[in-house]
Order: C-alpha cells, then structure tokens, then sequence
C-alpha cells in the first residue's frame, strides 16, 4: 500500500493525539448551540437524544473515520482510495474523501471570520467596552462590528496567520504542539466559568433550562435537531478524522479514542450552557441561539458584574481557544489533502490554502455588511432568505457534509471485508463489532439520507 506524503508522521503520544482531536470536535456550536437547543427542546429528555445520537450515529461514523485513515496511511482521499484497492473495489471511491475537504474548506472559509469576532470581542473585554453597557449599546456595537469590513477583515488575517504558523510546523512540533497549550487553557477557563456561574449567578434557574425534562416537546423533530447537532458537532464528514487516523499507531484503541472524544464534546458542551445561562438568568437576559446569545447578550451582563473585565476576558478566551483548535483541525485536513494530490509542501500547501481561504471568506464579510440584501440563490425556494454566508453554511453542513458521510458509511459498512475491519479496527468479532455493522449498514444511511431531503425541503 503506496504511503502518501506525509503519512509518515505520528502523534508523539495519546493525550497529544486526543487533545487534537477533541479541539477539532469542541467548537463555537459547543459554547451557545448545544446548551441553548438543550433548553428549548425538552431539557434532560433532549439530552438523553442526543446522547444516544451521538453514541449510535456518531460513534459508528467516528470509529469507521479514524479506521479508513489508520489502514490508508495516506491522507483523506489517498487512504479512502488504499482501503478500496485492497477490499477489490475501484480507487475512485477516494472522490468521497476530496468531497469531504472540499466540505470543510468552504466551513473554514466562513467560520475563521466567526474566529475573529472572538478576538475582537476578547479585546473590548479586556479594556473595559462593555462597562455598564445597555442593550441598545451592545447591539449597535455588534452592527457596527459587522457593517466594518475592514475591521472583520484585520481579525480574520490574524486568524489565518496562526493557522500557518502552527500548521507549517507539522504534526507534533506544530499542532499537536499548541493543541497540548489550547487545550488545557480551554478547559481551565471554562471550569473558572462555571464555578463562577454557580457562586454568583442564577444557577437555579439554569438548571431548570438545562436539565428538566419536558417530554412534550419531544418529537420527530426533535430527533432531527439532535441528530444535526451530533453530527456537526462531533465534526463526522469533513475527512479531518480520517487525516488524524493516518497519524494513528497500531497500539491506540480506535474505539475507545472515538468514545473519549465524543463523551468529551458533549461533556464540555454541557458545562458551556452552566457557565453561559447562569449569568443570562442573573440578569434578567432572553436567552437567544446564534451569536446573538455571546455577542450581544453576555457583553451586559459582564457590564454590570463585578470582575467583569476579568470574567469577560476569560470567556472570550475560551471562545478563541474552542473556535482556533477547530480551524486547526479543518485546515490541516485540507493541507494534507494538498501535499497528497499534488505534492506540495506543507510549508507551501498551507500558505496557498490561507489564501485560498482568505479569499472567499471575503464574501462571507461582505454578506455581513454592505451585501446583506444579497441573495445568490433567491431563485430556489429553499434559498430565498439566505444571504451569501447563509447558502455558504447550508450548502456545506446540511448537504456536503450529509452526502460525504453517507458515502463513507455505506462504502466502509457494505463494500469492505468484514476480516479488513476487523484488523483495521484492532477488535475482535463480538457484540461490539456487531452493533457497530449494524448500524453502519442499516441504520446510518437511511438516518442521514433522511436529514438530508428534509433539509432541502
């Protein structure tokens, strides 16, 4: 089996390979979406749903990911292309691979603008802008944050150039390297948050709109909605997990690595809504989805806390540590993919990605601002509200990455030898491996055929 270039590095240890990998999972979705959708869909009773989302659709996909890439050694669409020659099937199944970057890439192109917002907004905690700031204030900041596409544009380069600077050093040196300092940092700050939220906030009131159950408004939809969030989330279909498998030793467990990372995600995820609605439920905010929950709503409450230059900074830094390991894991895909199709260098194949990526996501700062009437795909129904960097979002989560993780789990569950999984995998034939066929084969694939057409619906 050829070796793609690269495919020769390995993570120097476990707990580097593991912090790489939950810093890719745990993200801005984890920090506002997760916690907010857990409120209003039913508490406890949608968390139960998503757990088992997460465990019987994500664990499936995660594991399969990891194990494409451990067997391949030869990046996303390299190693997807390996396993296929070697199952007696055709090379041109690796297409799923360079689907699932190109996914990702136009996800980076939008969400290293989203990254900057947080450094903008870590800055103005830090030097005290939001000081008794009124609402009225912090939405006109906001606006006037998104209408200054200079300023987005200045945050977003930043964004870029640590990007390159981490990637360009490799896997350990470079990302493994600042994942082992993000991290760490990320969670210190998130349980500083927390302790927080429960000494001075409205804990109470949190735990109400967090945990208890409310069965009423569970239903089919709901399953959608925590299916989505699991999916997303966890990060299954962006080829990112089958560029990290290619990294993996023989000796690393696949799917106990898989239930760490998705016991993690969701744990984080968790403490995030007990750090964040405290202090909204404090303050008598309406808790809002979207960046209007971090970006307009928290900003007063930390006006009028005390300590709320500190707490503020503190927690605009953990939104740039989740969102920056994110980008990290995104864009190293994509470098890979570059260095295996076409022979590039990382040190140049992560430059002409920057780039690249740099480029489009100026029509995503623009659709903020000046093109927010812009309407590219006004003519199809499902299209006819979304802005530039709406139909950006939705074209790459609701539909490339739904189809590229269908075709992995119907490629790795139905067209490799049951004997190649197993020894890819490292596991034995037993009551694990069975659930696990079952649902790639089975269960998987109609699920996310289903998200995807009531998607596009």
């Amino acid at each position: 089996m050829a070796d793609a270039a690269g495919s020769n590095e390995q993570w120097s240890s476990r707990a580097g390979f593991l912090l790489t990998a939950i810093g890719f999972s745990v993200g801005l979705g984890n920090i506002w979406r997760f916690p907010y959708l857990t409120g209003e869909n039913g508490g406890s009773a949608f968390l139960i749903i998503y757990v088992l989302c997460a465990f019987g659709i994500g664990l499936p996909l995660l594991i399969s990911e990891l194990t494409i890439g451990r067997r391949g050694r030869a990046g996303s669409s390299g190693s997807i292309s390996a396993v296929a020659l070697e199952s007696g099937r055709s090379k041109r199944w690796g297409a799923v691979g360079t689907l699932g970057v190109f996914c990702v890439f136009v996800i980076v192109s939008y969400y290293t603008v989203l990254t900057g917002w947080c450094f903008d907004y870590f800055v103005r905690a830090a030097n005290g802008s939001f000081d008794d700031i009124s609402n009225e204030a912090s939405n006109a900041s906001f606006s006037g944050l998104m209408s200054n596409p200079l300023r987005l544009l200045f945050w977003t380069t930043v964004v870029y150039v640590l990007i390159v600077l981490i990637i360009r050093r490799g896997v350990q040196a470079g990302i493994e390297k600042a994942n082992k300092i993000l991290m760490p940092s990320l969670f210190v700050a998130l349980v500083v948050m927390v302790i927080y939220g429960v000494v001075a906030g409205d804990i109470d009131a949190a735990m109400t709109f967090l945990l208890e159950p409310d069965f009423s408004k569970v239903g089919f939809r709901t399953v959608m909605i925590a299916t989505g969030q699991a999916f997303f989330s966890i990060g299954i279909g962006m080829a990112a997990f089958i560029t990290f498998g290619t990294y993996m030793p023989r000796e690393y467990s696949i799917p106990r690595s898989a239930s760490i990372i998705i016991l993690t995600d969701t744990g984080v995820a968790l403490l995030a809504g007990f750090a964040v609605f405290p202090l909204v439920f404090l303050y008598g905010l309406e808790p809002s989805s979207g960046p209007g929950l971090l970006f307009q709503t928290l900003p007063v409450a930390f006006g009028q806390m005390a300590g709320g230059h500190l707490f503020g900074g503190i927690f605009f830094f953990l939104l740039i540590a989740a969102a920056l390991t994110s980008c990290i894991g995104c864009s190293e895909g994509i470098v890979n993919w570059l260095e295996e199709q076409f022979g590039i260098r990382r040190q140049v194949g992560v430059v002409y990605f920057a780039v690249a990526a740099w480029v489009v996501g100026l029509l995503t700062i623009m659709s903020l601002g000046d093109w927010s009437d812009v309407r590219p795909l006004g003519f199809i129904p499902a299209f006819a509200e979304k802005t530039i960097f709406d139909t950006l979002d939705f074209f790459a989560a609701n539909i490339l990455l739904l189809m590229a993780a269908t075709l992995t789990s119907i490629f790795f569950g139905w067209l490799v030898p049951k004997q190649l999984k197993l020894d890819a995998m490292g596991v034995r034939d037993g009551m694990f491996f069975a659930f696990w066929r079952f649902m790639i084969r089975f269960v998987i694939p109609p699920i996310l055929l289903t998200v995807l057409v009531r998607g596009l619906m």
